[in-house]
């Protein structure tokens, strides 16, 4: 059964996915993880109406048209704040920071319209062996009047004890960047925080990421695999699969090539750094 989900995106659930992490605090009643054993966590949020306003600005910033139709990336708005709210429950085993995102995969099975009233349900189960340490698959399904629209299933790694038997292999493929070359600002993390709700600091400013081990902000990962949507948009059915494995970050300000190769059913794609064998992600679509 599916707890309901009350919160709002924003810094706060930034803010308390953290606190785990936080030596002292991580044993409060509340936050302490319980160490109790689950089969699954699940919530639920009600049905939200799209908002012409909120999905034109995250239109705009992804590189898709304005239309009376949303993005297809653009229910993971919504899936986003339960994913976090997963992670900073007392009964899920990891600190959500520290979490990195390696794989997406979305599935539209029509397009939804501005206006529509979209229920989510995300589910998370027992985490699985990954070479470096451990991986949870995040379940999200929207739904419109129950009727499944879009289904999507982000995979988040937790680095630790290694597993070398383990073998976790993509048939995803390298595609050379033979397309449009997209120019990102220093400001994109911080653009992308306000529309998305990802307020997460390796995203937002300089000090902000070298605080937390990097040499300066990235890119959304969401980011970057809707901007490869946008670049193929016009070319894809009503009904898709898209996905992704993430692979070196996008550091902020930079320039990023796009490549794109047609297969049966769809495209092979990939993102790599401007004039460098740099590979930041790799994806493809499939008609459903």
């Amino acid at each position: 059964m599916s707890d309901i989900f009350t919160g709002k995106s924003g810094p706060g659930l930034l803010v308390r996915a953290a606190l785990p992490a936080i030596p002292g605090i991580n044993a409060l009643p509340g936050i302490k993880k319980t160490g109790v054993a689950y089969e699954e966590l699940s919530l639920t949020r009600e049905p939200v109406e799209l908002d012409r306003a909120a999905v034109d600005a995250y239109a705009e910033l992804c590189g898709f048209p304005i239309k009376d139709t949303v993005p297809l990336p653009y229910p993971h708005m919504l899936a986003f704040p339960l994913h976090m709210a997963l992670m900073s429950s007392p009964d899920f085993p990891s600190p959500a920071m520290g979490m990195v995102h390696i794989e997406n995969s979305i599935s539209g099975y029509r397009p939804i319209s501005v206006g529509e009233a979209v229920a989510v349900t995300a589910t998370v189960g027992q985490p699985e062996p990954h070479p470096v340490g451990k991986a949870y698959r995040f379940l999200t399904v929207a739904t419109v009047e129950g009727e499944v629209v879009w289904e999507s299933t982000s995979t988040y790694l937790v680095r630790g004890e290694r597993n070398p038997d383990v073998s976790w292999k993509s048939d995803l493929i390298e595609v050379d960047p033979s397309g449009p070359v997209f120019p990102l600002k220093a400001d994109l993390g911080r653009r992308y925080a306000k529309v998305a709700g990802d307020y997460n600091p390796i995203h937002l400013y300089p000090l902000t990421a070298k605080a937390l081990g990097f040499k300066r902000q990235i890119a959304h990962g969401m980011w970057t695999k809707a901007r490869c949507i946008a670049a193929l948009e016009n070319r894809l059915p009503g009904a898709v699969r898209v996905d992704v494995a993430f692979k070196k970050p996008v550091f902020l300000p930079s320039s990023v090539a796009f490549g794109s190769l047609k297969h049966l059913d769809g495209y092979d794609f990939s993102l790599h750094k401007r004039g460098s064998d740099t590979l930041h992600l790799v994806g493809r679509t499939t008609a459903l």
